[in-house]
């Protein structure tokens, strides 16, 4: 029995009909050459041939006097997790998009493991395709990520499978495993120890963060995200929409501009929000604000959630491409700055006391459109190398994240191969025709490119 941590506890209360909270993926994959018409029905019963389940995947939740704790599931049943589906003919991608919006926008069983994942057949050109979520108490989007990646090979196998649920225990993992209660007692106590030392350092860099706000343009606090579109009530529909961008591309004008991918990203996500709150006649005065998520894992083993943010404007009110860049650049290496010499226990300190009223008014559900920030932008790295699931190809890999009250749009990316895979979650019926978005991401990019290299994004699209 194993008491979840507070933060793992936030993301349990959070949760509503109408505020599901689990991260997600899709992953599209080819079928080999010579797959017969059952090798998608094979593959699932072969997956489910590994019930040996592994933490945390065998774990469900058990509440003793009124605190979450994660037990062992004594009746686990994988058939109920590992589920096996089929697009109607001819299997397009948007009708796949729209199977895992509807999919998405459904809870986790609280009595079992709260993971699911979806099989799907039939995808248009020889292709099936693989959904996947797990609730966020369980982990953050940078685990998920890294188990999904060490469940795929780097070579094709038809006769060699992993899976989630039941892979092989990195070394971090094996070592906590023979660790004895002593060890656990001594390092739970080192850890509460650098938390305690972090506090003054918290403090001051709040004191700083209140002269910042005050004297500093470049400083994007808490308190500036106006009021928009995208901070309303949510309702429990969501919407999802896909679509890769060639990082070779991003990269050079990345290097043109002297900026980061990661600058490129927010350019292109701010211009596309611009383009799409003018057609929905709702772009505030004042620029919108990014809460951009950062890792603070120090190893590919935890399965837990550490995390730190940073606050960037993204320069909406700017209509000039260019200026709104160097503007995002300037906020977000401001944050860069501030975190640079600060320890991961600073930094989450620092983070928990600026961001409590916040995380008090998403909790609450007050004040939806009165946010710290309008809208999540996640990067996630992802491999480089092509993959495989058994034989088959992965062609590509998108993030789908979390959509809450006073935040009705999520931006999540992953990047694989040369490929950045951006998954775009939205409650359906607050953000109209959000798949647009995606057509002003393409747009963006052209932007900032001369018009004689730009290249369309490829063609997945929203549902």
């Amino acid at each position: 029995m194993q008491l979840l941590n507070p933060i793992d506890q936030i993301f349990l209360r959070l949760e509503r009909r109408n505020q599901p909270m689990h991260v997600g993926g899709l992953q599209l994959f080819s079928l080999p050459a010579g797959a017969g018409p059952d090798y998608v029905r094979d593959l699932v019963a072969r997956a489910r041939e590994f019930d040996d389940v592994t933490p945390p995947f065998n774990r469900r939740l058990k509440y003793r006097f009124g605190q979450p704790f994660w037990v062992d599931d004594v009746s686990f049943d994988l058939e109920y997790h590992v589920r096996h589906l089929a697009l109607p003919r001819p299997g397009a991608i948007r009708d796949l998009l729209a199977l895992v919006s509807m999919l998405h926008g459904a809870l986790l069983d609280r009595s079992r493991p709260m993971w699911e994942v979806y099989v799907i057949e039939g995808v248009v050109d020889d292709r099936f395709a693989i959904y996947s979520k797990f609730h966020h108490s369980m982990m953050d989007g940078i685990s998920a990520m890294r188990i999904l990646r060490r469940s795929l090979q780097d070579a094709p196998d038809a006769r060699s499978m992993r899976v989630p649920w039941q892979l092989p225990a990195t070394e971090s993992e094996d070592a906590a495993r023979r660790a004895g209660p002593l060890t656990d007692a001594w390092r739970t106590l080192q850890a509460t120890t650098r938390q305690i030392a972090a506090l003054p350092r918290a403090g001051q860099e709040i004191v700083h963060a209140w002269h910042d706000a005050r004297s500093d343009d470049d400083f994007t606090s808490i308190a500036q995200a106006p009021a928009s579109l995208l901070n309303c009530r949510v309702s429990g529909s969501r919407r999802f929409a896909a679509q890769s961008y060639s990082l070779t591309r991003i990269k050079r004008i990345a290097k043109a501009f002297d900026a980061t991918v990661n600058d490129i990203v927010l350019a292109m996500c701010a211009s596309a929000l611009r383009a799409y709150l003018l057609e929905q006649n709702d772009l505030p005065d004042r620029p919108l604000v990014a809460m951009l998520p950062v890792s603070l894992h120090d190893d590919d083993s935890g399965t837990g959630n550490r995390v730190a943010m940073i606050f960037s404007s993204l320069a909406t009110h700017i209509a000039d491409p260019v200026e709104r860049l160097a503007a995002i650049q300037r906020s977000v290496n401001h944050w860069k700055r501030r975190y640079r010499d600060m320890s991961p226990e600073q930094i989450m300190a620092f983070i928990a006391a600026l961001s409590t009223p916040a995380g008090l008014n998403l909790l609450t559900g007050l004040a939806p459109r009165h946010q710290s920030f309008n809208v999540v932008i996640s990067n996630v790295p992802g491999p480089r190398e092509t993959l495989y699931f058994g034989d088959a190809e992965m062609q590509g890999m998108y993030p789908v994240s979390i959509v809450l009250d006073g935040q009705a749009l999520n931006i999540s990316l992953a990047s694989y191969r040369d490929s950045l895979e951006f998954g775009l979650i939205a409650c359906r019926r607050s953000l109209p025709s959000m798949q647009h978005l995606l057509t002003y991401l393409d747009d963006a990019l052209d932007e900032l490119e001369p018009a004689d290299d730009a290249v369309a994004g490829d063609s997945v699209h929203g549902s």
